[in-house]
């Protein structure tokens, strides 16, 4: 039996999975704060600036009506950018307060909070109280929204501390190309998601540099021992960085030209200044403020992540990246598996 759920966020992620849900048989109300988008998708049934040549499937509705989108709905799938998920749930809130269903929450962003370095999950949890959701569910893994328009087979993780809701959202998106696996180190699966980001936009400088594939794994290899050493300081499980959530997300995010963070440092790598990069990318770089946040939660804690620290100082404070590549080679030699860095 379908479920009615509200998807927040007419991105090229929001967008794709809205379509899939109407695919899969559910009631799919998108909303998006955005009102010249209603005409094409309702009208002419696409997306051009975020999925250029992809059809939207007929029955899927939009609308900048948030009260109409969130009535009666069994989940509410947050897709918006990182830094505003904190203002469009409390937008939620007061809706949630008038309905005596629990929806549950969901939400497939990528990053950390600026300012307050919170996860997503524990953002949603200050502003949603326990008493008006069933819980929060996070999804995430390797998954560019360009290849699931595609149908192109993906595998997901979805995470949660109640095993039942991550069922339930598990059973919510299954089909013949999209397969989700539970999980429940949220911790992990969010980190790893966020992280991976930051060690993309270097993935992306490297290629625009023109450095070669030994380089590259190098980087994605070592980064992700940096991401997993925050990581487990912070509670998550070792494991989760070498599943879907972690090295899966990462390899695909460090490796395909559909990653924004990827293009983005792609263009550092050719000579390009960060504010042009950001302003002409037409989406959010969610490893770009990422970036400053695992600077400050590094710091805080006294994890040396060099790469990311590298990156860091790339795009805020201007240092040249041939030099900062210089300074990491330059360091003196450690094990493998030392844990401090």
């Amino acid at each position: 039996m379908g479920k009615r759920i509200a998807v927040l966020g007419a991105g090229s992620w929001g967008t794709v999975l809205a379509n899939l849900l109407v695919e899969n048989g559910h009631d799919v109300r998108l909303w998006t704060h955005d009102p010249a988008q209603l005409p094409e998708i309702n009208e002419q049934h696409t997306n051009e600036h975020y999925l250029p040549g992809f059809h939207l499937h007929e029955a899927l509705h939009a609308s900048t009506d948030l009260e109409a989108s969130l009535k009666d709905v069994d989940a509410i799938l947050f897709v918006v950018p990182t830094n505003a998920i904190r203002s469009v749930a409390t937008q939620v809130l007061p809706l949630l307060a008038e309905r005596s269903v629990k929806p549950i929450i969901i939400h497939a962003a990528k990053g950390l909070e600026k300012g307050s370095k919170k996860r997503i999950s524990e953002v949603l949890t200050e502003v949603l109280p326990d008493d008006l959701i069933r819980g929060i569910v996070v999804i995430s893994g390797p998954s560019h929204a360009e290849d699931v328009a595609a149908g192109d087979i993906t595998t997901l993780t979805a995470a949660s501390v109640s095993v039942e809701c991550a069922q339930a959202v598990q059973a919510i998106f299954m089909n013949q190309y999209f397969r989700l696996y539970t999980n429940t180190d949220v911790i992990g699966v969010e980190l790893g998601a966020a992280l991976k980001n930051v060690i993309a936009i270097g993935a992306g400088a490297l290629h625009g540099l023109g450095y070669g594939d030994n380089t590259k794994a190098a980087l994605m290899t070592r980064g992700l021992a940096e991401i997993t050493r925050l990581g487990v300081v912070f509670g998550a499980e070792p494991l989760t960085f070498i599943g879907l959530s972690g090295v899966g997300d990462l390899i695909v995010t460090c490796t395909s030209v559909h990653s924004r963070n990827w293009r983005a440092g792609d263009q550092l790598g050719q000579g390009a200044k960060i504010d042009d990069v950001l302003a002409n990318m037409g989406m959010v770089v969610e490893g770009y403020s990422t970036a400053k946040v695992a600077h400050e939660l590094a710091s805080e804690v006294g994890v040396e992540m060099p790469i990311s620290e590298a990156i860091y100082q790339v795009l805020y404070q201007d240092a040249p990246i041939k030099e900062v590549i210089a300074d990491l080679m330059g360091r003196e030699g450690k094990p493998e598996f030392d844990f401090q860095g």
